[in-house]
């Protein structure tokens, strides 16, 4: 499958399903599809870095298989796990008969019994698919060694029934917040694309995309303040969808300006911490 035909016809496609990708990011899309490499995308958490894999499937209409790591992710949540339960019922049923004990193990430990994970399920499929493996720096240093199979071979080994090859290469995107360091021999498999906050222009843009029926001038004065929010030391800087999120709610409560009553009661939907709400009352009405 060819992902895109160009850097720039990756733009566009991304722009039809709402995601405005800027010429680095449309490039380093481009290039993951065409060299069959994991993409990294990493960047503060808010800025569409799981949005990006969700466009791409969404453009090419390849489904999405997505791994969520968490610190204790193991290799029965990523990769594949057998149905024990199943196996013991399949043992019982066999006493008595005339089964050996190796016809009952090749039994049970084949593919009837296997319990697909999203690693595995994604290089299984033959269908066109985006496999996003979302906050790999959440996991444990030795997950990333569970990845470096399935990032450099596209295949995955099972002690009990071999290699299994993906017949077609699912387009990997991997996120991370740089909570802590990758290994170098995970970025060594991979692309690497950085995405931060856009500029007031962009997010506009964005912004307007996504709640076309918004006025310019709100969405200017929106984009102004939280680019002023952005500035502080929030415990949690809101990100572009909660911009969205903003100016969605604006729309609801057919605010038409974004006076300094009109902050107070809709600021819970852009920071969701009451210290981080106290701050930014004083401080963007000191910048007035």
């Amino acid at each position: 499958m060819t992902w895109f035909s160009s850097p720039d016809d990756a733009g566009a496609r991304l722009g039809e399903v709402g995601y405005l990708a800027d010429p680095a990011t449309a490039t380093t899309t481009y290039l993951a599809g065409a060299l069959e490499k994991p993409l990294l995308v990493e960047g503060p958490a808010g800025v569409g870095k799981t949005e990006l894999a969700k466009a791409v499937a969404r453009a090419t209409g390849a489904d999405l298989v997505r791994l969520q790591c968490y610190e204790g992710l193991d290799e029965a949540r990523a990769l594949y796990e057998w149905n024990y339960k199943k196996q013991l019922l399949r043992i019982q049923s066999s006493q008595g008969d005339d089964s050996t004990w190796s016809e009952t193990h090749d039994d049970i430990f084949s593919e009837e019994f296997l319990l697909t994970r999203p690693l595995l399920t994604a290089i299984s499929r033959e269908e066109p698919t985006v496999l996003l493996i979302d906050e790999v720096d959440k996991t444990d240093v030795e997950v990333e060694g569970l990845l470096l199979e399935v990032l450099s071979d596209f295949q995955v080994t099972i002690p009990e029934l071999g290699t299994v090859v993906a017949v077609r290469r699912p387009l990997v995107v991997l996120t991370s917040n740089a909570s802590r360091e990758l290994s170098e021999a995970l970025k060594r498999r991979c692309l690497y694309l950085h995405l931060d906050y856009p500029d007031a222009a962009r997010e506009r843009e964005i912004v307007l995309s996504q709640v076309p029926e918004l006025e310019t001038k709100v969405a200017e004065q929106l984009v102004a303040n939280v680019g002023r929010l952005r500035e502080l030391e929030l415990k949690k800087a809101p990100s572009i969808a909660e911009s969205v999120d903003w100016a969605r709610t604006l729309i609801a409560l057919e605010i038409h300006e974004l006076d300094d009553k009109a902050v107070d009661d809709t600021l819970g939907v852009v920071l969701k911490h009451s210290s981080d709400q106290a701050r930014a009352v004083r401080e963007l009405r000191l910048r007035r």
